[in-house]
Parts: C-alpha cells; sequence; structure tokens
C-alpha cells in the first residue's frame, strides 16, 4: 500500500529551497507514494514545474482574506463579525512592519497567521516542512502525520531565525533535515538536545536534465556573449551579496576590463540596485535579466559564474554552474568549501568587492587556468539524484 506524503511550502517563487524541492519531486518513485503539495500562497515560477503525479491543494476559508492588504483583511473580517481575526490582522501587519529582520517577523506573526488557518483534514503517513519558518510550523500545529520532518536549507547562525522561537517546533519534529555538512553541524551547536534527530541530505540535481534544458533557447535576446560574460543566479536581497557584485563591477570597468555581468534573479534589492547601476554609469556592464524559468542556455553561454554571497545554506546554482563546466568564483562563506577546491575546479575569494574584482581580472587574463577548471569538473561525479534514497529510509524508519 502507497504511503502518503505531503510537503508544505508557503509558495514557489523562485529561490533555492523552492527549486530543491521541485527537483526532489521529480526524483520520487510515484508506484510508491500518493504525494499532496500544500502551498500557502499559488503562485510563483515553478507551479508549472510540479511533476502531474502531484497533487496540489491550498488553504481555503478565513486564510484567504488575511492574506489580502490590511484594508480589505480587516474589512471582510468586520463584515463577518470575526473580531478576534480583525485583531491577529493588525498584529501580523505591525509585526512584520516593525521587525527588520524578515526571518524573526515571520517567527513572531505566526501565531497570528495561523489564527486563519484550519487545520488539515486529511491524515497522512508523512508531513514534510519543505522550508524553514511557517512552513515547518504548519506541519506542527495543522497536521494529523505519523511522521514529521522539517528543511533548513540555510546556515541557521546567519539566518536571523531566533532559536528560542524554533525549538519548541523542532522538538516535535521526528527528523530536521538539513542540506550540507556545514549546516548540520551549525543546527547540532544550536540545538544540542535534537542533535540525534538532525539528518543530512544534499540538494538533488539531475546532470542529464540540465544539460538538456540548457540546450534551449533564450527567453532574452539582450544576452551578448560575444565578450567576456560573467553570470549570478541569485535572490536579490542582502545575503547574497549582490551589491558586492555591482561594487566588484565597478572596480573591474575602472580596471579597463571589457565584460557583461548579467544577473538572474529578482527580490527586495531590485530598486537599490537599479539606482545604483544608474549613479555608476554600468548600465551596460551589469543587467538585471530578472527571473527566468530556465536559466541554464544562459549558464551554458557564460564564460563564468560567479556567487558573492555572503552566506549560504548549499547553492544550488554553483552545483548546477559545475554541471555545466563553468569556471566559478564565490565569496569564502563556510559551506563554499564543500563544493569548490579552491585553485582546483574554482577560486573562493574573500567576501568584498576588491577580491572578487581582481579575481575576475585573474581569471580573465589566464584562460589556460579557466581551461583547467573545465577539465577538472568535466571529471566530477556529480548527480546526486541518488539522495532520495536517504528521504525514504526517514520516510521509512531506517535512518
Amino acid at each position: 500500500m502507497k504511503k502518503k506524503i505531503l510537503f508544505v511550502i508557503p509558495c514557489l517563487d523562485a529561490g533555492g529551497g523552492e527549486k530543491s524541492l521541485i527537483n526532489l519531486l521529480h526524483a520520487i518513485d510515484y508506484t510508491l507514494f500518493d504525494v499532496d503539495l500544500l502551498v500557502f500562497h499559488n503562485k510563483g515560477m515553478f507551479l508549472n514545474s510540479i511533476p502531474k503525479e502531484v497533487n496540489l491543494i491550498s488553504i481555503y476559508g478565513d486564510f484567504l482574506d488575511f492574506s489580502e492588504s490590511i484594508f480589505i483583511s480587516i474589512s471582510e473580517f468586520i463584515n463577518q463579525r470575526k473580531f478576534h481575526l480583525v485583531l491577529h490582522r493588525v498584529l501580523f501587519f505591525f509585526k512584520n512592519k516593525l521587525e527588520k529582520n524578515t526571518s524573526k517577523a515571520e517567527q513572531i506573526s505566526w501565531k497570528n497567521l495561523s489564527k486563519s488557518i484550519p487545520k488539515s483534514t486529511q491524515e497522512y503517513d508523512v508531513a514534510i516542512g519543505a522550508l524553514e519558518k511557517s512552513s515547518i510550523y504548519y506541519v506542527i500545529e495543522k497536521v494529523k502525520a505519523k511522521t514529521k520532518m522539517g528543511f533548513i536549507h540555510t546556515n541557521y547562525s546567519n539566518s536571523g531565525m531566533q532559536k528560542a522561537l524554533d525549538l519548541p517546533f523542532f522538538e516535535k519534529l521526528n527528523y530536521l533535515v538539513t542540506i550540507s555538512d556545514e549546516c548540520a553541524n551549525d543546527l547540532s551547536q544550536n540545538f544540542p538536545n535534537i542533535k540525534h534527530n538532525i539528518k543530512l541530505i544534499y540538494n538533488i540535481v539531475s546532470p542529464s536534465l540540465i544539460k538538456e534544458l540548457s540546450n534551449e533557447k533564450l527567453e532574452d535576446s539582450t544576452f551578448n556573449s560575444s565578450v567576456f560574460t560573467i553570470l549570478t543566479i541569485a535572490r536579490l536581497s542582502k545575503e547574497k551579496g549582490i551589491d558586492l557584485a555591482l561594487d566588484a563591477a565597478f572596480l573591474l570597468l575602472k580596471m579597463g576590463i571589457v565584460f557583461k555581468w548579467y544577473i538572474i534573479g529578482d527580490g527586495v534589492e531590485k530598486n537599490y540596485l537599479e539606482k545604483k547601476i544608474k549613479e555608476n554609469h554600468l548600465e551596460n556592464n551589469f543587467i538585471l535579466l530578472g527571473l527566468k524559468a530556465n536559466p541554464y542556455p544562459y549558464l551554458k553561454q557564460s564564460n563564468l559564474y560567479v556567487q558573492p554571497s555572503r552566506y549560504e545554506g548549499k547553492s544550488l546554482a554553483i552545483d548546477e554552474a559545475k554541471i555545466l563546466g563553468k569556471p566559478i568564483i564565490t565569496t569564502n562563506y563556510p559551506t563554499a568549501k564543500e563544493q569548490i577546491t579552491n585553485g582546483i575546479n574554482g577560486i573562493m575569494c574573500d567576501m568584498n568587492p576588491v577580491d572578487i574584482a581582481q579575481q575576475v581580472k585573474y581569471l580573465k587574463e589566464n584562460p589556460n587556468l579557466m581551461e583547467k577548471f573545465i577539465s577538472n569538473l568535466n571529471e566530477l561525479q556529480l548527480g546526486t539524484e541518488s539522495e532520495i534514497t536517504k528521504l525514504y529510509n526517514l520516510i521509512y524508519g531506517k535512518a
């Protein structure tokens, strides 16, 4: 008899955690499992990438009104005489407005949001919060399941999340799963009492699929690979360091380097970055392409991949760049060493614009070193489809 599994995630916008879930769903053997996917908000570029075997479900009722703008939401609840939800909607608004740490804001406002969310009417063998914070909270509070898991896709110590707020939820999970050795060690240090339940499952990537998708036509005709082309795939947010990349691009221009640096992604820093690009006259050199459903043709046609992050759980984009044999420069955040061997298949640089720019210049002027990196990358076994077996072992209690 098939086991019934529920995955939970807030939305399917572009992001490493969201993409990791889609890859995982494509690796599952659906002769063994019936899978539901609960998405709080049915939006995001990965919605169309959900495997046909997955049953997509949504939250209805009060949650839909709660998700409206504050004035519409309050008006609806007043009309329905649901005054307790008026209070929680107001508190939710102010907590998210006043708390500058967005991770903590999501944590402290959950108890208000949760008042609008009904408990699941289904019972599952396994329920999995596919992303930190609200996905896990939902699994704990709203779902009846024999086994409960939560995924953490980032380095906890750098995430802005508050241990005291997460611990009560983590203690109720059967397993807390993360994606890199560094992240697992960090979680163990932060939550020593549940160390025995912390498990490691690497991001699932399929070289054959990525190579196939990389042969598709570019969506954007403005992409110009006739000059030295740099690519970064990342959310436009502080932790991804796109501002560092922009400053590095300005330095490269001052050095007289001919290049185009493309950024695939979107996020809260978009307006700030656009303004800074204009101020520094980088419109022709540092180009924000926005989100792309298929970034692989851009990656294939680039000369160099740069990951300027301040921290990462484990970069899925770096794994994908390695599969397509692209020389890589990454800042030296803790988990980078799990993906790049410095000087062998890429370069790890200091987390500042000067060193990023210097290393880009160095690689551009040393094509033989770039060829060495490409050759070494092409010799690696990079597929991680077998990681799905680790999830199966947790599902069947064989961990």
